[in-house]
């Protein structure tokens, strides 16, 4: 008998109804992805092992080697859990006014950890993972422009939401930071049912949400591609830090701040519809932001 390896566990995550959020008297559902149950706590698993597992397979990283990434949070836990099965070292840049939960999980799994200055910011993390890369550093993986980051979502967050769905999703929702979730994702919907809706979550000016970015126009990601998506909503820090903490009262969801933007994106979009079924990515757990204290009461 062969026993699944924490690998396996990957994927596959629960799609539950809200029930207090939406007014009683709409006709349309809303269902959320809980990406916070992947090992690693995000929906950056999925990602992190097909960057590492595609280019093992053509040969361009072997066991032992170094990778490089820049970060703001969850994919270098994610990345630093997939290296620690697959028995990699692995260098993770991130601003330093990253929650200490974050650091702390990425270090956990062996990672190191360098970091940059809050204005730096991640333009400034993604500069110094190149610059490494060219002294012969380590090897940067590039989520922003590797094309196994969508590709992960093509091949398991799609085909999970259509079958969970049985086909009858009509809109999907998701924040935005390097765009994979939403770019895989919206390819594999649109080829099932080209009808269906895809919404995208940006910040609003000055608004800071982990995770997702309003990115100037010299970092948008590469894999970025803006036909693939219907509409982008701009989500406020108090709507999305409002929402979040709403779920985890309200409906005993706890999650981040960018999944409750994703959440905010969502309601929005079911006040101007009827009779759909709205999907939205609940993309991480809130135990890893309670040190900033958006959960504290109001």
């Amino acid at each position: 008998m062969r026993y699944p390896t924490i690998a396996d566990c990957v994927g596959n995550t629960p799609l539950v109804r809200l029930q207090r959020l939406l007014p009683a008297d709409s006709s349309n559902t809303v269902l959320l992805k809980l990406e916070g149950n992947n090992p690693a706590g995000s929906v950056k698993d999925r990602p992190a092992l097909s960057m590492i597992n595609l280019a093992e397979s053509r040969g361009d990283i072997h066991p032992g080697d170094t990778l490089i990434e820049a970060t703001s949070g969850n994919t270098g836990i994610a990345l630093a859990m997939a290296a620690a099965i697959k028995g990699y070292r692995m260098i993770l840049i991130m601003p330093d006014n990253a929650t200490m939960e974050r650091r702390w999980a990425m270090e956990a799994y062996g990672a190191q950890l360098i970091l940059v200055s809050k204005e730096e910011g991640m333009e400034g993390a993604r500069d110094l993972a190149l610059a490494m890369e060219a002294k012969g550093e380590g090897k940067v993986l590039n989520q922003f422009g590797n094309g196994d980051n969508p590709e992960a979502h093509y091949y398991s967050t799609g085909p999970e939401l259509w079958a969970q769905t049985q086909g009858q999703i009509t809109h999907f929702v998701s924040s935005m930071g390097t765009t994979g979730t939403i770019m895989g994702t919206s390819r594999y919907l649109k080829e099932q049912n080209p009808a269906i809706e895809i919404v995208g979550l940006q910040p609003a000016e000055c608004a800071a949400i982990p995770g997702i970015r309003r990115w100037p126009e010299a970092y948008l990601p590469t894999i970025f591609e803006r036909d693939r998506v219907d509409q982008i909503l701009d989500i406020s820090q108090e709507e999305a830090e409002h929402t979040m903490r709403e779920l985890a009262r309200r409906e005993g969801i706890f999650c981040g701040v960018s999944s409750g933007g994703a959440v905010a994106g969502a309601l929005r979009i079911a006040e101007q519809v009827t009779n759909a079924t709205i999907v939205a990515i609940i993309c991480d757990r809130g135990d890893r932001y309670l040190s900033s204290g958006v959960f504290a009461p109001r």
